[in-house]
């Protein structure tokens, strides 16, 4: 059936077929539905830190798919979902975008190039999707995204069984999606400490439901009824990088709603006021962060006052911000990278101009990325297939882009290898192991050997309440992570980097680097030099300008 011919009917006859253009159609839908959902996704994070991003990963990889989807010229099943399949191959952001992206891949396997696809062929698709998706990680991990491909396509089989209707078979697939999201904290138990399901999982099911909707005409903009994220003043930064024309002002307000807030009703008001809008609560505090034009400037708190007590303002003129920013000094061209046929080049991710340096003057080129903007598989490939030379190391120093750096490396015409870096200390470290002119495979050995002795820490701000590996921490608090781990709470920055280094065991290191990040003054970060110098007289300490987004300091203890 085509989509002309899908939007005739009254959503409910029978649905036997599906051709191409119908599939372009249901993947848009998926993609607007994940729009509309995407701060549940990235909600559902692990560890309390402002990188949630799952749901933007996932969102940015079916934008990549709907977008090629959109350039083919055939109707046919199969070759929209090639399509689809290599726009979310390229476009891949991010560990559950990049196991997205192979879901795809094994679904077009199985259409071929087959004009349409029946109810048979859609479960087999489905059964293929998984099995490529499990192959596409090195140590698959249960409750996560491909438990519930896998349940998806158990479902599918088994509804296929029942029935030719594919309206009727996808009901079943988004019902079992939805379910198995729900087991995934009995399969991973560092949901069920976290009190939360696993987020690809989640974005996976509201892809297939967003199909399930567009067959069943029903809306896909809706408010969603999850609860919401939580926000605090740090995480506003994110929301200022991208300031729609037309709006002038940012106003964020902290109020406490009387009860029974009625949310649909609280973010339709906000939607006929401005752009940007974000919602986060804790505790019986929300906070609303929304960007608007002039006139509508108090309109927020108003609404905020009919609905309870606001307790705190934020005002911002956006258009004088953004003419400082345009005036101020741009930062310095990264130094040159100079790289010879024949040797081996690295292509390494950093997530700050002063980290970018770094990694640039050790010889690196680098990729602009890390948390929260995980660059894409086609970004990486670019930047591998740029150089001068057929042998390339790539860092993703970051766990959620080593499968994308992996992906770019199995599309590559080149000899490539990935060395799994986490962290940026990692990546430097792994970096200072680097010998241009030796052999691929052992260079890579050397320099994962390198890596694999740093210790890192890192400090933000908690973005929620949660109690995590014994530490229990609130909304706000400065907390440090060690080696990815939660680790240590505390009130200030500066008392959680000591109790830090003391959980890094830094009295047993020689060396001690602080990179400080947009949070932090060079002044503060003196400071901070000056307070571990006290504590660790005995260990050498460098401070470097890192200028990483969301975390006051990473450092490393070597």
């Amino acid at each position: 059936m085509s989509d002309a011919a899908l939007r005739e009917e009254d959503h409910t006859a029978a649905l036997t077929h599906c051709d191409g253009l119908l599939l372009r159609q249901m993947t848009k839908a998926a993609m607007t539905w994940l729009t509309t959902n995407q701060q549940i996704v990235n909600a559902l994070n692990v560890f309390p830190v402002p990188d949630g991003d799952t749901g933007t990963n996932m969102l940015l990889t079916m934008q990549a798919a709907c977008k090629e989807a959109a350039e083919k010229t055939d109707k046919g099943a199969g070759a929209i979902a090639h399509a689809i399949a290599h726009g979310a191959l390229m476009g891949a952001r991010g560990n559950s975008g990049v196991i997205l992206s192979q879901v795809w891949r094994g679904f077009a396997r199985a259409l071929d190039d087959r004009e349409s696809f029946d109810g048979r062929l859609f479960a087999t698709a489905m059964r293929e999707a998984t099995e490529t998706a499990y192959k596409g990680v090195v140590k698959p991990v249960e409750g996560t995204i491909l438990t519930v491909s896998k349940d998806v396509a158990v479902a599918a089989e088994g509804a296929a069984g029942e029935s030719d209707d594919l309206r009727y078979i996808l009901e079943c697939v988004v019902a079992a999606a939805h379910e198995s999201v729900e087991r995934t904290p009995d399969l991973l138990p560092v949901l069920k400490q976290a009190g939360v399901v696993d987020s690809g999982g989640k974005g996976l099911a509201i892809v297939l439901e967003g199909m399930l909707r567009y067959l069943r005409g029903e809306s896909l903009d809706a408010a969603p009824v999850t609860p919401i994220k939580t926000l605090d003043l740090a995480s506003i930064g994110a929301a200022m990088d991208a300031v729609e024309p037309g709006q002038e002002w940012e106003v964020v307000v902290d109020f406490r709603p009387k009860p029974e807030l009625d949310l649909p009703y609280f973010y339709n008001r906000l939607d006929s006021m401005g752009t940007s809008i974000q919602v986060g609560s804790g505790e019986d505090l929300y906070r609303v962060h929304i960007h608007l034009v002039k006139e509508k400037r108090y309109e927020p708190i108003a609404l905020a006052e009919d609905l309870g007590t606001v307790v705190n303002v934020h005002m911002e003129n956006l258009i004088d911000q953004m003419e400082r920013e345009k005036d101020s000094k741009a930062p310095p061209p990264l130094p040159q990278v100079k790289i010879e046929p024949g040797q081996i080049a690295v292509v390494a991710v950093a997530p700050g101009q002063g980290l970018a340096r770094v990694f640039a003057s050790l010889g690196a080129v680098v990729v602009s990325g890390g948390q929260t903007m995980n660059p894409s598989t086609e970004e990486i490939l670019n930047a591998i297939g740029d150089l001068p030379t057929h042998q390339v190391v790539v860092l993703p120093n970051n766990k959620n882009i080593v499968l994308a750096a992996q992906q770019a490396r199995d599309l590559s015409v080149k000899h490539v290898a990935v060395v799994p870096t986490r962290t940026v200390p990692q990546g430097i470290a792994a970096m200072l192991a680097l010998t241009p002119g030796g052999e691929l495979d052992a260079v890579a050995r050397a320099m994962t050997a390198a890596f694999q002795a740093i210790e890192t820490g890192e400090i933000t701000t908690a973005t929620r309440d949660v109690e995590l590996n014994g530490v229990t921490c609130r909304a706000g608090q400065i907390i440090g992570l060690h080696n990815g781990d939660l680790t240590v709470a505390a009130e200030s920055v500066e008392a959680t980097v000591l109790d830090l280094l003391k959980k890094m065991r830094a009295a047993e290191r020689e060396l001690i680097t602080l990179y400080y990040g947009e949070p932090v003054t060079a002044a503060d970060a003196a400071a901070q030099v000056e307070a571990i110098r006290a504590r660790y007289p005995d260990q050498e300490i460098e401070l470097v300008e890192g200028g990483q987004p969301h975390y006051h300091y990473i450092v490393s203890a070597e």
